[in-house]
């Protein structure tokens, strides 16, 4: 299928080229395999279908439906230091993301922290981030920068430097990621500078990269909410339609 030119305001970011990894989650994947590829082309397809409000502002909240199946996905480590909430949350929302996408970064910065606060904070919701870079080497770079970061309980002081306005711009090399690790109070330098060039966290971007991979993930951000996918830097409303509903069907 071709991607359509006409795209909307919140369209999601597309890499170059489409790339396909052999990587298999489980037999729950094979299934559905492609769910968040018809997320992102919905969310930027003409004449998107109007929701309820007829805003057609969240036409790409249920492009594919909710599968229950893929909720396995979510890892739910309470050790993990790329993700933030409780381990046990009812909603778990799970993030495929780039540094050098804009519109991730625009969702870091205007939807994330409401989320936080709203879903967050109460225990309702949890976020665990993958790393998915889709935009060549600074952006597997940054990725790694990220995951070292985290190996210090800085993970999401690294997120929010790196995603803080034109901070892309300023590029993801050697020097730019020592200097968004000093910024993110990263403790230890010098181990940060090993981990970053390490097999640990080339292995750990590449096993986030192939599970976005496998589920058809080819544009950032992408998000599976308690199995439903959602596509694109989407405004507030369209996650609380989702969490919301996920967080109702969690209690039944």
């Amino acid at each position: 299928m071709s991607r359509p030119k006409t795209q909307s305001k919140q369209t999601a970011r597309k890499p170059a080229k489409s790339r396909k990894q052999p990587y298999l989650i489980g037999a729950a994947v094979l299934v559905v395999a492609g769910v968040l590829g018809m997320a992102s082309y919905q969310v930027s397809a003409p004449d998107p279908r109007p929701t309820v409000d007829g805003s057609g502002a969240a036409a790409a909240s249920d492009p594919a439906g909710a599968h229950p199946e893929l909720t396995g996905l979510a890892r739910r480590d309470a050790k993990d230091p790329l993700a933030q909430g409780r381990a046990d949350a009812p909603v778990v929302m799970i993030e495929y993301a780039d540094f050098k996408c804009s519109y991730c970064g625009k969702f870091a910065r205007d939807t994330e922290p409401e989320l936080v606060k709203k879903y967050v904070d109460d225990g309702t919701l949890r976020i665990e981030w993958r790393n998915f870079p889709i935009f060549g080497a600074e952006s597997e770079a940054a990725a790694r920068g990220a995951w070292a970061a985290g190996q210090q309980g800085r993970f999401w002081q690294f997120h929010a430097a790196a995603y803080a306005r034109d901070a892309k711009e300023k590029g993801f090399g050697g020097d730019r990621l020592k200097e968004l690790a000093k910024e993110a109070g990263v403790p230890d330098a010098a181990r940060f500078a090993a981990d970053l060039d390490g097999e640990a966290a080339k292995a750990a971007v590449k096993k986030d990269q192939d599970e976005a991979y496998a589920l058809g993930a080819s544009s950032t951000p992408s998000f599976l909410i308690n199995g439903t996918p959602l596509a694109g830097a989407q405004p507030m409303d369209s996650f609380a339609q989702v969490i919301d509903a996920a967080a109702r069907t969690a209690k039944k």
